[in-house]
């Protein structure tokens, strides 16, 4: 049942597209267009309020907006409270990070390009690229597949001609400045959430029949009434908290915006962003509070994903022009992390892989990079859609793993100074190898010890392989010079 016209659908595209395009055009700063570090870096002169609005609203994603719902409809309150607080820890842990990368390479634009510097090893550079572009792929998959699914659920516009158009529309305005188009587009974005959110939400709180409608749902369809429940803990708690964790700090978006940020506004712009970023989460359960309470009679029709249950709690409750306002608040946090996502993946591959420094050079790859990441990403998510035995949470839990592998040593090339390249190489490879399969394994046979033990042992074997193979001397920073990153 689709609660849009595909006509109006279409047109909704069309002029969300042209709207995202147009913010662009007219407040990205034009000279910043024809130089390197003005379209990779933002010429390192972004304030803390566009700072931070743009670290939450990179970090407001299909997991922030349909899984937050979907575990706070099965788990109540303990699976929102599982999902929001490492979140929120994931980019505040970043005030402490942002800071330090900045001290040890102030013209960096990558975190592999610091692991190149700090660890002098080719071999380790590379084995960190493939999370970090894995990372920017699937993020670009997921956004397009969330998306997707959201607009071919309430207009009727299939699926496979949906994500196309979503990804057209994040690449034509991110080619135009790049990160200074993402940060310029996020402020808007979080706004436009922020500002919707205020005026749906409540009515459909009102149209729930109140408080006692969203209390109701506190447990949950699966009844767990306790918020700290040891079993959804264990099960869902470690996993997420080390997944989510290890997302953002292997995660390109936030270090490009830790070299883009004004130094001196670094820990202010992370922390009012993880702030802001919480409030989405928390606000957004309350859909699946309601979902969850049986005397709603909310139902998913067949075959759509349970993680768009909050859409559909909105669609049953809401009249059209609500849900089409609704719509675009989604749309919004999508389009945020999408451009921003190839924005960071154009970063690596000029800084990391081309090792341009020519401005032209460098800008017209990075475009290149771009519309590359865009055709990888879209074709991963329709092989998505074809396997349907693998939902959005499951894929954002398997890339949040392979993050895992690689977020040790990255902590430890930050503060201590006996890292060898030979732990990181060793660490990260059986991670990769042993831990990532066990970790599938474990979701394929749907087994939570199996699913908490992999990821413990993807933390544990890349840290014990750091510490027992450490550097004979100490790193000084005053021995290496930054221009051999």
């Amino acid at each position: 049942m689709s609660y849009i016209s595909q006509s109006a659908g279409y047109w909704f595209l069309l002029i969300f597209g042209i709207a995202m395009f147009a913010i662009t055009f007219i407040f990205a700063r034009w000279k910043k267009w024809h130089t390197r570090d003005g379209f990779l870096v933002a010429n390192r002169q972004v304030g803390w309020f566009v700072g931070s609005t743009s670290i939450a609203a990179s970090w407001i994603w299909a997991p922030a907006l349909f899984v937050s719902v979907q575990l706070a409809y099965q788990k109540g309150l303990a699976g929102i409270f599982w999902f929001t607080f490492p979140n929120i820890v994931a980019l505040a842990i970043f005030a402490f990070l942002a800071p330090r990368i900045r001290n040890l390479l102030p013209e960096g634009y990558t975190l592999p390009q610091y692991i190149n510097y700090r660890l002098q090893s080719d071999k380790v550079h590379k084995i960190y690229l493939v999370p970090y572009f894995f990372y920017q792929i699937m993020a670009v998959t997921v956004q397009l597949f969330a998306g997707g699914s959201l607009v071919s659920l309430l207009t009727g516009i299939p699926l496979t001609t949906v994500m196309p158009i979503l990804a057209a529309i994040a690449l034509v305005y991110t080619i135009v400045s790049g990160l200074e188009a993402s940060v310029v587009t996020d402020f808007v974005q979080l706004s436009m959430i922020f500002v919707i959110g205020l005026i749906i939400l409540p009515m459909t709180w009102i149209a729930a029949g109140g408080s006692s409608a969203i209390f109701a749902g506190f447990s949950g369809i699966e009844g767990i009434d306790n918020i700290f429940d040891p079993g959804v803990a264990f099960s869902l708690g470690i996993v997420t908290s080390i997944g989510l964790i290890a997302g953002a700090i292997s995660d390109q978006q936030y270090w490009q915006r830790a070299f883009a940020i004004k130094k001196n506004y670094l820990v202010k712009s992370f922390i009012i962003g993880a702030f802001l970023f919480g409030i989405v989460p928390i606000a957004l359960s309350s859909l699946g509070f309601i979902a969850a309470n049986a005397d709603m009679n909310i139902v998913l029709p067949e075959g759509v994903d349970v993680s768009m249950i909050g859409v559909q709690t909105v669609a049953t409750l809401l009249p059209f022009w609500a849900v089409f306002l609704f719509v675009i608040m989604l749309l919004s946090g999508l389009s945020s992390t999408l451009d921003s996502g190839l924005s960071a993946a154009s970063s690596l591959w000029v800084t990391d892989i081309k090792k341009l420094a020519s401005d032209n050079e460098a800008i017209k790859s990075a475009r290149i990079a771009m519309f590359g990441i865009t055709i990888v990403g879209l074709a991963i998510a329709y092989a998505v859609y074809y396997i349907p035995q693998l939902g959005l949470f499951h894929l954002w839990w398997i890339f949040n793993t392979i993050a895992a592998c690689v977020v040790v040593p990255t902590i430890l090339s930050l503060y201590w100074n006996r890292l060898d390249a030979r732990g990181v190489f060793w660490g990260v490879l059986v991670a990769f190898v042993v831990g990532l399969p066990l970790f599938v394994y474990g979701n394929i046979i749907e087994k939570p010890i199996w699913i908490v033990g992999s990821s413990l042992f993807i933390i544990i074997v890349s840290t014990l392989f750091c510490v027992l193979m450490p550097r004979k001397n100490v790193w000084n920073p005053a021995d290496y010079s930054t221009s051999s990153s």
